[in-house]
């Protein structure tokens, strides 16, 4: 049976919702591939991408010793390619993101030919606050940046960490927005049993795991009524995903049985393949906006679950085994807000004022005295 796809070929959904494939080998550009994967037509393209000549690489024409300059130097090194995959694509992008942005709105002279004995801290604080309506994003470039420079330093190519005093931007959002009981039943109204769509709300709902991980789920994960598996997760240079063991919900086994799947991945695209995570994410929220709920997405149930397991008088431990969180801070999150409005309940129903006394109940005459008094 053939690999998914050829090598270096990489599928998502584009903003439209349709899926596409590129080729992309190092710091080749993209080239879409059009078709079916392994057909004819479609190798043609794979071999034409594969044996275009790689062009001169951009960096050549930066100066040495400015901002650009230094980033390159970092994308070379061994600390950078030690990070995943998905983590140098976000990081390289974050900090390429700086290059073209004017180093202020009167000048004409970029950031990325900023010499770096001027970088210092307010270059840095000008870069975070460009993205300050996105705290997210602003607070990225404050991470991304300081790698670079605690790198550097290491490297002796400055001599101090301009970014190591520049604070992160206060982020009030709560997140992903989680999910009530009527948007599930929403969803549900929409998209009827034996559909991709409402397999895949279960899927996420009866198990509470990241979109990555419910892509991989097959049947080579099912055992004894439980769903056997390492979850997917990395944190940097490092796999921190939990070996997990959680029952597989009744009413989720109801919807599997009912639902065209695949052997090793129950969900399958267009092109009967397994999703990546970031193409599953696309299609869902495609089906969101399907079902009426544009707001919302595949991770905002996670959160939905770990709230209506709190909301049940659920444990932090309980939280913790089901979603595979080391520690209580995530879990605490949940059955903190529950055990307030629980023991909030408990507290109003302990109160009872005291019977109003008779001369509160007895008007009084104009002379101060009470009607029972003058009878």
């Amino acid at each position: 049976m053939p690999k998914r796809l050829p090598d270096y070929c990489q599928e998502y959904y584009d903003r439209h919702g349709n899926l596409v494939i590129y080729y992309r080998r190092g710091r080749r550009p993209k080239v879409r591939l059009r078709g079916v994967p392994w057909t004819p037509e479609f190798m043609a393209q794979y071999e034409a991408a594969k044996n275009a000549t790689c062009p001169t690489i951009k960096s050549k024409g930066i100066t040495s010793g400015t901002w650009g300059w230094l980033c390159f130097q970092y994308f070379e090194s061994v600390d950078f390619k030690q990070w995943n995959p998905k983590t140098q694509r976000e990081r390289r992008w974050i900090l390429e993101s700086t290059f073209d942005e004017k180093i202020s709105a009167n000048s004409d002279k970029l950031f990325k030919d900023f010499p770096l004995v001027k970088m210092g801290a307010d270059a840095i604080e000008v870069l975070r606050d460009r993205k300050f309506k996105t705290p997210q994003a602003a607070n990225a470039r404050v991470i991304a940046i300081k790698v670079v420079f605690k790198w550097a330093m290491k490297k002796r190519l400055v001599e101090k960490n301009p970014a190591s005093g520049v604070e992160r931007v206060r982020d009030n959002s709560h997140g992903f927005k989680a999910w009530t009981i009527d948007d599930v039943r929403q969803f549900e109204s929409h998209h009827p049993i034996g559909s991709k769509a409402r397999l895949a709300l279960a899927l996420l709902l009866y198990t509470g795991q990241r979109r990555g991980d419910v892509v991989r789920f097959g049947r080579q994960h099912v055992k004894n009524g439980k769903l056997i598996f390492k979850q997917d997760k990395k944190t940097g240079r490092q796999k921190t995903g939990k070996d997990m063991r959680i029952p597989i919900h009744p009413e989720l086994q109801k919807i599997i049985d009912a639902s065209p799947t695949g052997d090793l991945a129950f969900l399958l695209n267009e092109l009967n393949r397994p999703w990546d995570a970031h193409g599953f994410g696309n299609k869902f929220r495609e089906w969101c906006n399907e079902a009426g709920l544009p707001k919302l997405s595949a991770h905002g149930l996670r959160k939905a679950l770990a709230t209506f397991i709190a909301d049940a008088g659920g444990s932090s431990h309980m939280l913790m085994a089901q979603f595979g969180w080391s520690t209580l801070a995530m879990a605490e999150h949940y059955t903190k807000s529950a055990n307030q409005e629980r023991l909030a309940e408990q507290a109003m129903s302990l109160v009872e004022l005291p019977e109003q006394t008779r001369t509160e109940s007895c008007p009084t005459t104009p002379d101060g005295g009470t009607k029972a008094q003058k009878n």
